[in-house]
């Protein structure tokens, strides 16, 4: 059940980035045609080239949208300190985390706002574009939701599947399918919101993780402080850009997985390289 005073809370949208200022230029107009306007835009850049800065300054002014950009140095794949600088300098009760390649729909903030709950963190949903069709969306077809259009995606060359229904569903008919799904609501970096205070007591993101499963071992933990994961992958929807994994290699994707298991193993909450360390070890 929504919490009665949804309307007193506090959004940020965390949005992380990394050299890819045409993709993020897509999320922010996804984000500027969003039914619900009272949130901030914290963009988290794990050190993108100057281009990146300068389209986010146009876009503020274009879009009218409060964003904020935190940057730090190009030092490798370092995409859980930016976020957990993000975490630690927004002002808000209630956090979005997404990506930079992510184009929400108009209603994903709404949707979010109407279904936290305390003790909780929500699970959105996402559907990846092939790249052909990722080049081709324009501001304007975002502004005018087209993007969101099972016909418009078919005609853009998107090949046909059934999930592409998910587009039409009715508040109704979505509540049914989020409740019955077999899809684990697990927390993905492309769409998924917590509890800032939550965040915090969790120390935010364990920064040694690299690319590959580091949102799901910051879920894990969630779910080990107590919270329940919710649903709501056919109520908050994203379409996702496509891109390569530069960073990701068989070596990463190992090591992050000896942390999860870890992480499952001890039942451990903090995250000791999290957003407070030991200043002797940094």
């Amino acid at each position: 059940m929504p919490i009665a005073n949804e309307m007193l809370m506090r959004i940020s949208v965390i949005i992380s980035t990394y050299n890819n200022p045409d993709w993020l230029e897509k999320a922010l107009w996804g984000y500027a045609a969003q039914t619900e306007r009272d949130f901030d835009i914290i963009i988290a850049d794990d050190g993108s080239s100057a281009e990146t800065k300068e389209r986010i300054d146009v876009l503020r002014g274009a879009t009218g949208l409060p964003i904020t950009h935190l940057w730090h140095e190009d030092r490798g794949f370092r995409k859980c300190a930016i976020v957990n600088r993000a975490i630690r300098v927004s002002a808000a009760d209630y956090l979005i985390f997404t990506d930079g390649d992510c184009i929400p729909r108009r209603d994903l903030v709404q949707a979010h706002r109407r279904l936290a709950q305390p003790g909780c963190f929500l699970s959105g949903g996402y559907y990846k574009l092939p790249l052909k069709v990722s080049r081709a969306i324009t501001p304007e077809d975002i502004r005018a939701n087209a993007v969101f259009d099972a016909r418009w995606l078919l005609k853009a060359g998107v090949p046909f599947h059934p999930r592409l229904l998910k587009f039409h569903l009715s508040a109704r008919v979505a509540a049914f399918c989020c409740r019955f799904t077999t899809t684990p609501a697990t927390f993905n970096g492309m769409n998924s919101s917590v509890w800032r205070e939550d965040a915090l007591r969790l120390n935010g993101f364990d920064e040694r993780m690299r690319h590959g499963g580091l949102d799901r071992e910051f879920g894990l933990r969630l779910l080990n402080a107590g919270l329940r994961s919710l649903q709501i992958r056919y109520h908050a929807i994203c379409l996702h850009l496509y891109h390569g994994h530069g960073y990701r290699t068989p070596a990463s994707v190992d090591a992050n997985h000896a942390i999860r298991q870890e992480t499952v193993r001890t039942r451990r909450v903090w995250a000791e390289y999290g957003i407070t360390q030991d200043p002797e070890r940094s």
